[in-house]
């Protein structure tokens, strides 16, 4: 029942960390505060001022008398890796400070996220790839050495594929070639440096399950959208991250914040760059259905972690017959795509493993944007539209 959520402190990894912790998991979250960080250096606002991750376990402890395990550090030193399973780890905040034991499934957020931010310059797409794929590779050793039985759910994303001309699978691909048949990971063709490196993740994990026998769950997740679940309703202070910049934040969650601060919706081209979504809390289903259900020993198992697909235009066409409904004068702006990005093409993702886990999904409705239209509004006065479009060119 101890679960290890690196990136505890993320838009996605709080959230979990509240989410187990409420169901009764023992939880431990590590964080370096990356991307707080980073919002600062590259002057990008969130919506709101966040607790630091030491203040919201307190806050959560207050609230509902459990404890979540709070260790900042850098996951690329392996030593603190290491520490995490060998049992010298100094919590940071901890109720008690007892080493919470080996941990029966790691969730793996630890990562800078961004496409952006890994094509800035090469400094940041060497600060992308060194901070990646070190903490992906001293996770597999550290797990080789002292704990091959604990089970891995690593965050991918749909990205790795690219955009092919053939339907999109689960993972893999059954091949034959001159009279012979065998089964490879889907072909990638990553558009970002960022993406990149997530393949390379998918790769450094498939050598760990072929070599070492460890147990892999790898979801590749499309763009989350939200603001609000479950447990964050419980107090204003627990709601996690909300970027609202082209180089942190998601597109839904840009879209509305546009929309209500009067800024014309930053569709790049001719907008038919298609994707598959989810909401934030078909991101907690989805990790929470691959913890009770666990890959096998010396399995890499792959799910393609979306609800539904829509087009950029499709997403900026709700938001404004939304935004409208509720009284703001929402635009439309073709700008000139800053990225190298097909904008139309074939894409038809199967995505059905999750769905037959138990996962229920949340769709886009137009009464789930008014929801988030509602839960952006009162931080309006905070949102700075100098930071919403810089026009990163890959």
């Amino acid at each position: 029942m101890h679960i290890l959520i690196l990136g505890g402190d993320g838009y996605l990894g709080w959230p979990s960390a509240m989410y187990f912790s409420e169901l009764g998991y023992d939880v431990t979250v590590v964080d370096n505060y990356f991307r707080r960080n980073a919002c600062t250096e590259l002057d990008v606002g969130m919506l709101y001022p966040v607790p630091t991750l030491i203040e919201r376990a307190k806050i959560w402890h207050e609230l509902t008398g459990k404890e979540i395990k709070v260790v900042i550090g850098d996951l690329t030193d392996p030593e603190l890796m290491r520490s995490l399973f060998k049992g010298t780890i100094a919590y940071t905040w901890a109720t008690d400070g007892t080493f919470a034991g080996l941990p029966g499934t790691v969730i793996h957020y630890a990562e800078q996220p961004s496409a952006p931010y890994s094509l800035i310059n090469y400094k940041y797409a060497n600060i992308t790839i060194s901070n990646n794929l070190l903490v992906t590779n001293n996770l597999m050793f550290a797990l080789r050495d002292f704990s091959r039985d604990t089970h891995v759910i690593h965050i991918g994303t749909m990205g790795e594929y690219g955009t092919p001309n053939i339907d999109i699978e689960e993972g893999w691909l059954d091949i034959e070639h001159k009279g012979r048949k065998d089964k490879f990971l889907f072909p990638r063709q990553a558009s970002s440096l960022y993406h990149t490196t997530k393949i390379m993740d998918t790769d450094l994990m498939w050598f760990a399950v072929r070599m070492w026998g460890l147990k892999i769950t790898n979801l590749m997740q499309g763009p989350v959208y939200g603001i609000e679940t479950a447990a964050s309703r419980k107090d204003d202070r627990l709601k996690t991250i909300f970027n609202y910049d082209e180089i942190f934040g998601t597109i839904i969650n840009r879209f509305i914040v546009q929309a209500i601060v009067d800024y014309p919706l930053t569709v790049y081209g001719k907008g038919g760059q298609t994707r598959g979504y989810l909401n934030i809390n078909d991101t907690l289903q989805c990790v929470h259905q691959s913890e009770k259900n666990l890959a096998g020993k010396g399995e890499l198992r792959i799910f393609n972690q979306i609800m539904e697909t829509f087009s950029v235009m499709d997403l900026a066409r709700m938001t404004r017959q939304v935004g409208r409904k509720l009284g703001y004068d929402v635009q439309i702006q073709h700008l000139e795509n800053p990225r190298k990005e097909l904008e139309e093409h074939y894409y038809n993702p199967t995505y059905q493993g999750l769905l037959d886990l138990g996962v229920t999904p949340h769709y886009l409705t137009e009464k789930e944007l008014e929801k988030m239209f509602r839960g952006v509004e009162p931080y309006r006065n905070n949102i700075r539209k100098d930071v919403i479009f810089r026009g990163i060119k890959w």
